[in-house]
């Protein structure tokens, strides 16, 4: 494949104090990508500091002892970079693209912003911040169904944690509970740091070493839990809404599960843009404005996502159209459906994977959660070798049961 015939060298290390560095080396590339990526999330986190995680996110961007936020946002200017961070239920990631020459001072500068100050008057001007978003988010109704349907689906789980928080828990969070939390979970015991691109392994190590080598492991580790879920029923209703939105979420492969492939597959055949199994039963038909499925693989779970919207008046019959498409899609898998989208899912995958910094976060993300190196030949191939009989395997041991069912309607109260 191109893949291989780019010489892309694999490598990894681990520092002493726990910190894993891996890399995938392209010396053809005309970039590099750097990212740190902590096994923390909303997941992680205790109920009452809801929101944590990804408040964290936008203060390290506030600097260091060493660094103003100017400071970080001119030094990455100077140098070109694509940089940002993204917070999730499983992970928290801080990344930058650079040319290879820059990649060194891009790592500097993430490394450094690793270890911030979190000042009191920038944790009080970020709070506001936050609330903020909180709200805009809020007025989103698929994310407002969402979030509730995630809390019911996965009720005292802490999967039920909202990314952002609450109103509640994000004011009552002060500066010294989010040291604690950081101190025990962004140990580099608990991070990988994924190189991409075109650069010179050990002295990217060597670099590390001197920036992170005198980080302290905590021996911190996640706590899964027990993942109970059952079948839920619940509608919204809200003045500010003039369509119908349907939610449907279901039990599905964990990340780690090699079923992962299939149930991904099955997903696409239901619900993916333009032509699925729920395109042609209500949005061609002209009863949904949007109607998608997805699958969202997790550390230990996953979940089956199934989403549509259209006039509030027919939501009871779209939702009776899109039970009546799951109930009977396991019998209607063919061996056409699995074609197609073999082609058009390696396709995006290889995609993905073309640039540096696509590549940094897809090797990033497959070892926080694997802790081992899976090559984008390896995914390709587990991908095209899914038969429709692993389809209906995986439609039979996750069955789209039990579902957590919310609807966000037009109307007064809740």
């Amino acid at each position: 494949s191109l893949y291989a015939l780019r010489m892309i060298e694999f490598q990894e290390t681990t520092l002493d104090n726990g910190l894993q560095v891996v890399a995938e080396i392209d010396p053809s590339a005309h970039s590099a990508g750097v990212g740190f990526f902590v096994k923390t999330g909303a997941r992680d986190e205790e109920s009452v500091d809801m929101g944590v995680s990804h408040f964290l996110e936008h203060m390290l961007f506030k600097g260091s002892e060493r660094r103003s936020a100017a400071d970080v946002n001119r030094e990455f200017d100077e140098i070109g970079a694509s940089y940002n961070a993204y917070t999730s239920n499983e992970m928290t990631c801080f990344y930058a693209s650079t040319l290879p020459e820059m990649r060194a001072k891009a790592a500097g500068v993430l490394a450094d912003i690793l270890q911030p100050a979190l000042r009191e008057d920038d944790f009080a001007t970020e709070k506001k911040v936050i609330l903020e978003e909180i709200a805009m988010y809020n007025d989103v109704p698929f994310w407002k169904l969402y979030e509730g349907s995630m809390e019911r689906h996965y009720g005292a789980h802490p999967l039920s944690h909202r990314v952002l928080g609450t109103n509640d828990t994000v004011r009552g969070l002060d500066a010294e509970r989010m040291r604690a939390y950081f101190r025990r979970r962004y140990s580099p015991d608990n991070m990988v740091v994924a190189l991409a691109g075109k650069l010179d392994f050990d002295d990217a190590v060597g670099q590390l070493k001197e920036l992170c080598g005198g980080w302290s492991a905590t021996g911190t580790h996640r706590v899964h839990g027990e993942v109970v879920v059952r079948d839920q029923d619940f509608t919204v209703r809200d003045p500010k809404v003039s369509r119908g939105y349907l939610l449907m979420i279901s039990p599905a492969p964990a990340f780690e599960d090699d079923r992962r492939y299939a149930a991904m597959l099955v997903s696409r055949i239901l619900g993916q843009q333009d032509n699925s199994r729920l395109h042609w039963a209500v949005i061609d038909k002209g009863l949904a404005e949007e109607a998608s499925a997805e699958y969202d693989g997790r550390d230990g779970c996953g979940d089956y996502y199934i989403y549509a919207s259209g006039d509030p008046e027919r939501l009871e019959e779209i939702e009776g159209i899109v039970r009546a498409e799951v109930a009977g899609l396991r019998d209607s898998l063919r061996e056409d459906d699995l074609e197609m989208l073999r082609n058009k899912l390696a396709m995006q995958v290889t995609v993905g994977g073309e640039r540096p910094g696509g590549r940094m976060q897809r090797l990033g993300r497959t070892w926080t959660y694997l802790g081992r190196y899976l090559t984008l030949e390896e995914e390709l191939g587990a991908i095209h070798e899914v038969s429709v009989e692993e389809l209906r395997a995986v439609c039979d041991t996750f069955a789209f049961t039990p579902m957590t069912v919310g609807r966000l309607v037009p109307g007064d109260g809740s």
